[in-house]
């Protein structure tokens, strides 16, 4: 039952000092702001921050939220974002614009050499996204492991559906290139998700 109220009554509820309302919207959504959080900022304490803070807002000015204009989800990582870039902006990491499908999995053999260079590669993909320029990274957290489709994306960054496009297009580029010598010798594919 209590999945069935909408995001937008238990903000109101919440917003009218019901704790159990807002844990609920909490509960609900912390584990996805915090997971985009972590791979934005590659830092478990930073996400903990960005994610408490996120709700915080929420709560302290639910007005922010207008809930014809975007989903609660979409309100909520763009928060996050924003948490995410001022902090970037703030150890001088801002990146301009112009610096700026998913794979079968193959079957996974089980022999303990084979799992030890699958593990290797997971961490190299987590560096190699970890590594990309925050805009192009947040991009590529929102599509392929959040899921969202490119016109939510656009509604989060704040930018237009050909910009995500295009940070897309060079975040792969960008991880193709570091990854070449590890997919070149190894001939399954590693999905993102595994990372």
């Amino acid at each position: 039952m209590p999945d069935r109220i909408s995001d937008e009554l238990l903000l109101e509820r919440a917003g009218n000092g019901d704790q159990a309302a807002f844990l609920l919207l909490y509960e609900r959504h912390r584990n996805s702001v915090f997971r985009f959080a972590y791979r934005l900022l590659d830092s478990v304490e930073l996400a903990e921050d960005v994610t408490h803070d996120c709700f915080l807002s929420l709560i302290r000015q639910p007005g922010n939220f207008i809930p014809g204009r975007a989903a609660l989800r979409t309100y909520l990582y763009a928060a996050a974002r924003n948490l995410a870039m001022k902090y970037f902006r703030s150890q001088g990491r801002e990146t301009a614009l112009e610096d700026l499908s998913e794979h079968p999995v193959a079957p996974r053999r089980q022999e303990p050499l084979r799992r030890l260079l699958d593990e290797e590669l997971v961490a190299k993909v987590r560096e190699a996204i970890s590594q990309l320029p925050p805009l192009q990274r947040e991009a590529l957290v929102l599509f392929e492991y959040e899921g969202l489709p490119l016109a939510e994306i656009a509604e989060v960054v704040g930018s237009d559906v050909g910009a995500v496009k295009s940070r897309l297009h060079r975040a792969r580029g960008r991880l193709r290139n570091s990854l070449a010598p590890y997919l070149n010798t190894n001939p399954e594919i590693v999905t993102l998700e595994q990372a």
